[in-house]
């Protein structure tokens, strides 16, 4: 499954360091597992001492119990070994020599290996993200991932853009984590500092989206966003269409009214049912229609776009909505309704 099925899938079902997309086991399954293998050996150590506990000799002159038995494996497999306890009988050496000392190295090297890959992990890590700084630019910024910052992240790969070129700055680890699996580099931070920006590069951004779920935190990132980079293109969504104006005036270039646009589809839906479908068709660019931008071609020169012209995009037929996604053109019969764009002059 590919990382755009993957971002989609989950879209349906559902400090500063950056946190580069994960691939291969998380650090702390790794301990979790190395710590196991360790108890393991423990175990394993403690209950052969335990069975030939007759071979050894204790300093106190008491026969070994289970604790005695432990603090032995303990010592022997962390290379202590006080002498407070030794193997006098041969098949006590023996198992010492054929059991004790094999699980004696595995220890030391889930011990050794564990400190050496956590600290390689660390050097690694930072090395990363000091090259993804360096090297990112033209890329998209997407502020909150939530709902809208997830659905935001689908959109620009359905157009195209890659999952590896998306930054995610959420307050919310779980936010941070979940777009980490989906494949892109996030940081949980304040977007409204500018250092956290700065670790994502948002001064060489292509695009930044800002779907905070709060008007002022929006307003506040907008206005940080701008003092780092005046060529990006900023939109942002809002909840109250008030606050709407204060975006424009903070240098957004496009503005999302969420709640009112929820609200008017709503609205339209229990008034024309095929309108709202329409609708849904357009923001899902997964099936059916696609609103798009294009360049203009030579095909397109000397077209004439006048007020009055209306856009057919589907006609409803028998409570039926057709469009061009249909395998067949559809022609405009009496009794008809047409779902058009026009302009609306005042």
């Amino acid at each position: 499954m590919s990382r755009r099925s993957r971002l989609r899938e989950a879209l349906n079902v559902s400090a500063l360091n950056l946190v580069l997309p994960r691939n291969d086991t998380g650090p702390g399954r790794i301990l979790a597992r190395r710590l196991l293998i360790a108890l393991s050996v423990l175990l394993i150590s403690t209950v052969t001492v335990f069975l030939q506990r007759g071979g050894y000799h204790d300093v106190r002159g008491r026969s070994l119990g289970v604790i005695d038995s432990l603090y032995y494996a303990t010592v022997s497999l962390s290379t202590t070994g006080y002498g407070d306890i030794t193997p006098i009988s041969t098949s006590a050496r023996v198992v010492n020599v054929v059991v004790i000392t094999p699980l004696r190295l595995l220890f030391l090297i889930v011990l050794v290996g564990t400190t050496i890959e956590v600290l390689t992990a660390t050097v690694s890590h930072r090395a990363r993200a000091r090259r993804w700084r360096a090297a990112v630019k033209d890329h998209a910024v997407i502020v909150g991932y939530g709902t809208k910052g997830r659905a935001a992240a689908t959109a620009l790969v359905d157009a195209g853009c890659t999952i590896e070129q998306i930054a995610v700055i959420d307050l919310d680890p779980a936010g941070v984590a979940q777009a980490a699996d989906d494949g892109a580099t996030a940081i949980c931070g304040d977007a409204t500092r500018t250092a956290v920006l700065h670790q994502v590069a948002a001064e060489r951004a292509a695009r930044v989206i800002i779907a905070t779920d709060r008007d002022d935190t929006s307003v506040l990132v907008a206005l940080t966003v701008r003092q780092l980079t005046a060529s990006a293109t900023v939109v942002a969504a809002v909840r109250h269409s008030e606050n709407a104006a204060l975006l424009r005036s903070a240098g957004v270039d496009a503005v999302v009214v969420s709640a009112e646009a929820a609200g008017r589809l709503l609205g339209m839906s229990a008034n024309s049912p095929a309108t709202a479908d329409l609708i849904t068709d357009l923001l899902d660019s997964a099936t059916g229609l696609e609103l798009i931008e294009r360049d203009a071609g030579p095909a397109d020169t000397g077209r004439v776009l006048a007020p009055a012209d209306e856009t057919l995009l589907g006609v409803v037929r028998g409570g039926r909505l057709g469009t061009q996604g249909e395998s067949e053109a559809i022609t405009v019969q009496p009794g008809d309704r047409l779902v058009i764009v026009r302009h609306v002059l005042e």
